[in-house]
């Protein structure tokens, strides 16, 4: 039993030419962007390293009073919970000496000397994101525009939101390929290979709307693998709104090689998903791998990336928004049903 069980997965993945053929040649070419060139948009990055290095080691105090004045919230979040120079069992010597000792500190002084030597300017960021976000304008017309804000953590975190709709760009993970982040710690897994290979200044904005588009969409509508496709999905289908020239790969954080795999074997996946019983599933040890970082799909060929089924669930989306073209993004963050959502689209792997 377990030799022809093995022998049925290697026969899904030993489909014909023929079939592969017919799928590269029946796919529709993508939708053509939208003109945005006549929406004018703020593009507002604040270089919060920059103001913060600036201080005088002489009189932290008052840098500090007024980076604080200039950045309200963020100068909390920071120096609260990604530093910690206001936490007394962190900085028991206190918040100002703490922060004194940062910005002499030799490894700290060499990071940022880093990030300065890739991001002192960056007119093509700013390019980048003024770009996206004249669509967020065209397709949220009654969403604010956010702002970003730039610093550094000694590689705690990369990006996220604050306040109303402020987007945070950790530098420090947008350092380059080459960057010696295994060398930091060894043992942190969020420094493999597969990943940090992301840690690009082509990646950056991508990574940095991604948080935009997790608040906008809220918590996941449920624990099946369909519920987090679908949620994965939508999230894709906003960031490809918002950068539609930008390519799969960038998105989809994988490889160029891996990014055309996707689509010359969709059939494959999703066969092999319902084969396995997999679609239904809410055991996390079994499907985490389909929808969550990692570099490959269990059961799947080698050449198969992680997060395989948050790609089928970004075709199930489009499918459905071609069923219901008058569709708008906001109504279709507002859907919660993912089995509703799957049966209206119609979705059946391209042919």
């Amino acid at each position: 039993m377990i030799v022809l069980k093995e022998m049925k997965k290697s026969l899904i993945w030993q489909l014909s030419a023929l079939i592969i053929l017919l799928a590269v040649a029946c796919r529709n070419d993508p939708p053509k962007a939208p003109d945005v060139s006549g929406i004018d948009v703020p593009v507002n990055i604040r270089r919060f390293e920059k103001e913060l290095f600036a201080i005088d080691t002489n009189d932290v105090a008052g840098g500090l009073a007024r980076l604080e004045t200039a950045y309200p919230e963020f100068s909390e979040i920071f120096f609260t919970d990604i530093l910690g120079s206001k936490n007394p069992e962190i900085a028991p010597e206190g918040h100002e000496a703490y922060i004194n000792g940062f910005l002499r500190y030799p490894a700290v002084r060499a990071l940022y000397d880093s990030c300065m030597l890739r991001y002192h300017v960056m007119p093509d960021i700013e390019r980048e994101f003024q770009q996206a976000f004249r669509y967020f304008r065209y397709y949220f017309p009654d969403r604010e525009i956010p702002d970003v804000t730039t610093f550094f953590s000694e590689y705690s975190i990369g990006n996220f939101i604050f306040d109303e709709q402020s987007l945070a760009v950790g530098l420090d993970f947008f350092l380059g390929a080459e960057h010696p982040y295994a060398l930091y710690n060894p043992g942190n897994s969020s420094f493999s290979g597969y990943l940090t290979r992301t840690f690009t200044r082509e990646h950056l904005v991508s990574k940095t709307l991604q948080p935009l588009i997790e608040d906008m969409l809220g918590a996941p509508y449920g624990n099946r693998l369909l519920d987090m496709m679908i949620f994965n999905g939508k999230k894709l289908y906003l960031l490809d709104l918002l950068l539609p020239y930008t390519p799969d790969s960038i998105k989809l954080e994988i490889t160029a090689e891996q990014a055309q795999w996707l689509p010359d074997n969709q059939l494959e996946m999703w066969a092999y998903i319902l084969q396995e019983e997999l679609l239904y599933a809410s055991d996390w040890s079994k499907i985490r791998k389909y929808v969550e970082y990692s570099p490959h799909s269990p059961g799947m060929p080698p050449e198969a990336p992680g997060r395989t089924a948050n790609w089928i669930g970004w075709q199930i989306i489009k499918a459905y928004m071609q069923q219901f073209p008058d569709t708008s993004p906001e109504q279709l963050i507002e859907l919660r049903d993912a089995q509703d959502i799957l049966t209206k689209s119609k979705y059946k792997p391209r042919r």
